[in-house]
């Protein structure tokens, strides 16, 4: 068990839309990402993906609808949901979503991942 302060983990990395694994719990990773500029139209089709802003203002426009996120707030997006994450200026996430979630589903984009350890853990 390890105590994990977000703030210190935000501080270890400057890349927006790489996505660094914190924790693992019941088959979910806990993700911490920086995000600047619009994302790609994806959705996933088997996970929901949970998005928790932490610093910043995140909108996410979904097909006839948009949300926008400040810090202290969530949403979970569903499974086959299309959405396109937009951060206007840099935005801090916690994200929680299934160990087989690959960032952008099935749409083929050079920042497609899965996310990588940010400790030492591999």
């Amino acid at each position: 068990m390890d105590v994990v302060n977000l703030a210190a983990a935000f501080q270890q990395f400057s890349e927006h839309w790489s996505p660094k694994i914190v924790g693992e719990c019941n088959g979910q990773f806990v993700k911490v990402a920086k995000l600047k500029g619009t994302f790609v139209w994806h959705a996933h089709e088997n996970e929901d993906e949970l998005f928790l802003v932490t610093r910043g203002t995140l909108r996410i426009l979904l097909e006839g609808r948009e949300l926008t996120l400040r810090p202290g707030e969530f949403t979970i997006i569903p499974k086959g949901v299309r959405h396109c994450p937009i951060a206007e200026e840099e935005v801090e996430v916690v994200l929680i979503e299934p160990t087989s979630t690959n960032s952008t589903g099935v749409v083929d984009d050079s920042r497609s991942t899965r996310g990588t350890w940010l400790s030492s853990r591999a």
